[in-house]
């Protein structure tokens, strides 16, 4: 019976693919380029309503045009985040999704403008997708926030990056551990939790700092936790990947 359930929602995902490329090729003929999965993902965001679906795809496109204009974002666009090296990807879990590790009391707000941050994060988001073996969409993500004080504190930032990740890059994170959290974090956490959507919401788990390598081994072999968790696996810079 479950079996029949599968069979029938992807039959009905399929076709609504299929409507969905019939509507933004009209609107946007460079749609063509784009592959099934990735209206997939856009549809999947938006419970498989074709419209919502389309009107959220052609506004990435144009954004992606707009904000991406030669296709990537190279290193000297955003050699001021890549400074503080912040930012790891290394290994992959039981499902095979990449392992990316951040973290947060390495990231300082950038008071004079927040468009490289934004660039950064959609840096290290390609980097990210780009390092997906085929059949896999999804990533896991490791936010360490050992040392993180009000000093780290950055509201638009972490507003930004929230809103890039949901609108431009939706159902591509598979989970997110936040690990080695301050009681002092949790008075930010208040204040953007609410942008946050549901579904993203689900996928969020607080680690216990006295559990957290038996949490990431339910998740992760000990060969692709990172060193410092108590696996094997060096860290590196996302830049050099």
């Amino acid at each position: 019976m479950e079996q029949e359930s599968d069979d029938i929602y992807q039959k009905t995902e399929h076709s609504r693919i299929c409507l969905m490329r019939d509507t933004v090729e009209a609107r946007d003929p460079s749609s063509k380029e784009v592959d099934d999965l990735t209206l997939r993902r856009f549809l999947r965001a938006r419970d498989l309503d074709i419209q919502k679906a389309s009107v959220m795809f052609l506004k990435y496109l144009k954004w992606r045009n707009e904000f991406v204009p030669n296709g990537f974002i190279s290193l000297s666009e955003v050699s001021n985040e890549i400074a503080q090296n912040k930012m790891f990807l290394q290994g992959s879990d039981k499902k095979g999704r990449p392992i990316a590790v951040v973290f947060g009391a390495r990231h300082f707000q950038n008071k004079k403008s927040l468009d490289e941050f934004k660039r950064y994060v959609v840096f290290s988001l390609d980097k990210v997708c780009s390092r997906m073996p085929e059949g896999e969409e999804k990533f896991v993500g490791i936010g360490d926030l050992e040392g993180w004080g009000y000093a780290n504190t950055d509201i638009r930032g972490y507003l930004a990056a929230l809103s890039i990740l949901a609108d431009y890059y939706p159902e591509r994170l598979g989970k997110l551990f936040l690990v080695h959290v301050p009681h002092i974090f949790m008075a930010v956490w208040k204040i953007i939790y609410p942008f946050i959507d549901d579904t993203t919401k689900k996928k969020i788990v607080f680690v216990e700092n006295k559990k957290l390598k038996s949490t990431l081994l339910e998740d992760i072999d000990e060969s692709q936790i990172p060193e410092i968790y108590g696996g094997k696996m060096s860290l590196v810079p996302i830049q050099d990947n």
